[in-house]
């Protein structure tokens, strides 16, 4: 039997009654004032506000004024683990992803080792079970050591727990390696998500191609390098009936790319991060190496195509790319530095400020894509209904509050969005029915 795709640490069920709550899940169409009772980590009863009773031994948290939202599910993380502590670890990358909102997370496999063989992800599943606040599903590579020349056994690692492949970080380069992951794809299931970068394009690059690289003389990487490979694999999985998912996209040819997949009837999925939807490559110009990512941030023009795609369903979902180095890795010239920034504390604040508020999107828009990367991967979009586990974040959207500055529960801080004021504040998260993050300053009314 198939090992279970998400796992998680030890946790003590909760049982707690939410009161005089905004419950608002767009897949259930909930939007009023209610009490929610948890009994032993399940939904037990969602009434009108202000007429259950706490029972002893149960929480009571007066939810007035507050948004209690179906948690939030990244499909894009990357947790460090093995071989990379210093930049973070189970326990708190998924610390950082219940402070986010967040009640489960897939794990990437370019690690050190990398995550391609049924020994390693059974030892990665075995220190989740010991230390992930949240549940983590974990993705096996595509080729052995990320390096295009040879796959992976892919149906060992399906038994074992894999919830899909990717090569992240890396690109499946070859067409015909592609098409042979294809293939075994149809033996052994699992989504194959795709980084989607032409190396001879993009090589040696540092930031977007244009007019703003051009100005600092830093050499770009033009976007084509993303797009033409995003029509070549959805060829290829035409070609042989298989699915892949589109990772971080940051482009309108792109976005263009997954709508002719999508019309034509390929089976397509697309992921955007928030700092593509709300960052253009002008937010280089100070070369901060926090806004140095991989794909590019890139133009205006690019960026108002990403959020039209997110609007029209083009692209299906919002992933951080959560992406942790420490100080010193990033504190060098900005063409010296690793790629990548930190995202799940963020996510939700960031862009319900900057794309919620002055009405670009609306919220149910936000909570449908920041939930909808659970059924990418043929598991459970988490939903406020009586009988399901607790899978909820309680926000106060009115509070504001300055990205990290009170500090970070991820173990590193190259996040593009700290210093920002933002709206939204996430006060209380429950992961698979139990308390996985509590603001400090929100506390119980009684017990």
């Amino acid at each position: 039997m198939a090992s279970p795709p998400l796992i998680h640490g030890p946790h003590r069920a909760a049982s707690m009654l939410l009161r005089d709550v905004h419950l608002f899940d767009p897949w259930r169409g909930l939007d009023a004032r209610k009490d929610v009772l948890v009994r032993e980590g399940e939904i037990a009863e969602i009434a009108a506000a202000l007429t259950l009773e706490a029972k002893d031994g149960f929480e009571l948290l007066d939810g007035k004024g507050r948004h209690l939202l179906p948690a939030f599910f990244d499909p894009h993380v990357h947790l460090r683990t093995p071989g990379q502590e210093h930049k973070e670890d189970l326990e708190t990358g998924t610390r950082a992803a219940a402070a986010g909102g967040f009640a489960a997370v897939i794990a990437m496999p370019n690690t050190d080792p990398v995550t391609d063989s049924g020994p390693l992800l059974r030892s990665l599943r075995e220190s989740a079970a010991r230390e992930a606040r949240v549940p983590i599903g974990f993705m096996g590579a595509i080729t052995r050591g990320l390096a295009g020349e040879e796959l992976t056994d892919m149906q060992e690692l399906r038994e074992l727990g894999a919830v899909g492949f990717t090569d992240d970080g890396h690109p499946v380069a070859s067409a015909g390696m592609l098409r042979r992951a294809l293939a075994y794809q149809r033996l052994c299931g699992g989504v194959l998500s795709l980084h989607e970068e032409d190396p001879s394009l993009s090589r040696g690059g540092s930031m977007h191609e244009g007019e703003v690289s051009a100005r600092l003389g830093v050499r770009g990487i033009p976007s084509v390098s993303e797009s033409t490979m995003v029509a070549r694999d959805a060829a290829l999985a035409a070609y042989e009936n298989g699915r892949v998912h589109f990772q971080h996209l940051s482009c309108a040819s792109s976005v263009h790319a997954v709508a002719a997949a999508k019309a034509d009837g390929i089976r397509v999925s697309a992921e955007v991060t928030p700092h593509h939807l709300l960052l253009s490559d002008r937010d280089v110009l100070k070369l901060d190496t926090r806004m140095k990512v991989n794909p590019p941030l890139c133009g205006e023009e690019d960026r108002e195509a990403l959020i039209e795609g997110l609007r029209d369903g083009t692209i299906d979902c919002v992933a951080t790319d959560h992406a942790p180095h420490a100080r010193d890795e990033k504190e060098v010239p900005f063409e010296q530095a690793p790629m990548g920034t930190t995202g799940l504390e963020t996510a939700f604040a960031a862009l319900y400020t900057q794309l919620v508020l002055p009405g670009v999107i609306d919220l149910d828009l936000l909570v449908r894509r920041m939930t909808a990367g659970a059924a990418l991967f043929d598991l459970p979009v988490f939903a406020v209904e009586v009988g399901q586990p607790a899978n909820l974040t309680l926000i106060d959207l009115d509070a504001e509050w300055v990205a990290g500055e009170q500090g970070w529960e991820s173990r590193s801080d190259n996040c593009c969005f700290a210093g920002r004021r933002l709206r939204g504040r996430v006060l209380l998260t429950i992961a698979d029915g139990a308390v996985a993050y509590r603001e400090r300053a929100f506390s119980v009314v009684s017990v």
